[in-house]
């Protein structure tokens, strides 16, 4: 079976499959690196990971490259503010941002390049479409690209070019507007200004620094040429970077930039948008103060399909961990039964694992998937004493193959709880009891809830709840 994913430039589900048949050529939008990255950043990052995960198990090859944006008005504002020189400001940022991708078991991309590593490739693709006559310099020094050069603007967006009401930089800068042929022509190459500091380089057109959309395009045809077969990003960069992308790199090329386009949706949290009055731009940090382990998180920001808003809660936090706490104990019980888990390949699945893996071939569908799993987990628990040792090995095999694709570390998640419960006062009788009567509660089961906190209470602790779960104290 082939994965088939969403095209955003088609509307349609397409086949995903390698143009030159031997390799599957898929570029990223990564990240801009002046602060850490939150989980409405790690959403999309995730989605391109599973993303990955899915083709390779279905026995495709992949070059996976991720850029880093390390030049930009962000990272120059942040690096003089802070007086720390831009690259080592962003290197930090960058290493921060790797060490959290680890933590979430992100595959590392193939390249990771950087804008500021590869200003010249930048400056000859700036070249190529001023000599084409697809870019002009403007009287403030800058250069741009003439959008009226390109036909097909807005048809990756499904925007009408009468109807854009915006530049194609996302914004009408004031400094700039009048700079330009036309309000809608958007900025490859930016003039030196004061508040850029030391930030520049030298050019045919003079002392300055790439525009945002351009490093992109140069960075993608460096490392997989002029044609792609998949590009990545949130949908919040469909118009105008993307756009603006592919209209800088086929008016270079003449080629076709990218085959197939994959967006993924936005994030809330608890509902409402994100944003720093609210307090709700959690980092993977702020997330593990809380308590919650990076498997968790992954498992929560996997929960939703990725063309549809995620509602990251709590509560979704809490049920990836009560999903985990069930699998790793049956796990460990048919292991102990001598069940072997044995590599698996995709075509030997069964049953609700079979259905699990067709759903994610059909547009990466995880809620599906993660449904069907549940199915063979509670299965498992059911039947679990009835199991011989290859019964039990094929489940393994099974679950760990899906595990796998899904990118859950489930012997990271277990090391984690082990260390804790070492760590914690509470005997593991009385924290399992404390759990139960927490899901209890989720589901609404008060009764039960209400049962499980006399019982701790007799046995001399008392249990009290918080927004993200429970504190044990002895009475």
């Amino acid at each position: 079976m082939e994965l088939i994913l969403q095209n955003t430039a088609s509307g349609k589900r397409e086949p995903i499959f390698a143009s030159d048949g031997k390799t599957v050529r898929f570029y990223c939008c990564g990240p801009t690196v002046y602060g850490p990255a939150h989980v409405g950043n790690f959403r999309t990052f995730l989605v391109q990971d599973l993303f990955r995960r899915v083709c390779e198990a279905s026995g495709l090859t992949m070059t996976h490259v991720r850029n880093v944006t390390d030049v930009d008005d962000k990272t120059i504002r942040e690096s003089t503010a802070q007086k720390i020189p831009l690259k080592e400001f962003t290197l930090g940022w960058q290493k921060r941002f790797e060490d959290d991708c680890a933590e979430l078991n992100l595959l590392a991309p193939h390249h990771s390049p950087s804008a500021v590593d590869h200003i010249k490739e930048q400056i000859d693709l700036i070249e190529k479409l001023v000599d084409r006559g697809h870019a002009y310099k403007g009287d403030d020094g800058s250069v741009y690209f003439r959008v009226s050069s390109f036909d097909r603007y807005g048809d990756l967006a499904h925007i009408r070019r009468d109807a854009q009401k915006e530049n194609a930089d996302g914004r009408i800068n004031s400094d700039d507007e009048y700079s330009k042929d036309d309000v809608a022509d958007f900025a490859l190459w930016k003039a030196r200004k004061p508040e850029d500091g030391e930030n520049f380089w030298e050019s045919p057109w003079g002392e300055g620094r790439p525009g945002w959309h351009i490093e992109c395009s140069a960075m993608s045809m460096r490392y997989l040429g002029p044609s792609i077969d998949v590009h990545g990003g949130g949908v919040d960069l469909t118009f105008p970077h993307h756009e603006n992308e592919v209209a800088q790199s086929e008016c270079a090329t003449g080629e076709h930039f990218v085959r197939h386009w994959f967006h993924s949706a936005h994030l809330m949290v608890e509902g409402r948008k994100m944003s720093k009055s609210l307090g709700n731009l959690y980092t993977l940090d702020d997330l593990k103060e809380k308590g919650y382990t990076p498997q968790e998180v992954r498992w929560a920001l996997m929960s939703g399909h990725y063309r549809k808003t995620l509602n990251f809660t709590f509560d979704a936090l809490n049920a990836g961990r009560k999903a985990l706490t069930r699998v790793s104990a049956l796990v460990q019980k048919l292991e102990e039964k001598g069940g072997e888990s044995k590599d698996l390949q995709p075509d030997n699945l069964e049953g609700d694992f079979q259905s699990a893996w067709s759903s994610l071939l059909t547009d990466l569908n995880v809620p599906q998937a993660l449904g069907f799993l549940m199915k063979e987990i509670t299965r498992g628990e059911k039947e679990g004493d009835s199991l011989s040792p290859e019964e039990a090995g094929k489940w393994l095999a099974s679950s760990r193959f899906l595990l796998t694709v899904l990118g859950i570390d489930l012997e990271a998640w277990m090391a984690l709880q082990n260390d804790e419960a070492e760590e914690s006062s509470a005997p593991a009788e009385i924290v399992k009891m404390a759990e139960d009567r927490w899901a209890a509660k989720k589901e609404k089961n008060f009764a039960e809830a209400d049962r499980l906190r006399d019982a701790i209470q007799s046995a001399g602790w008392q249990v009290k709840d918080t927004p993200e779960g429970f504190e044990l104290t002895e009475a």
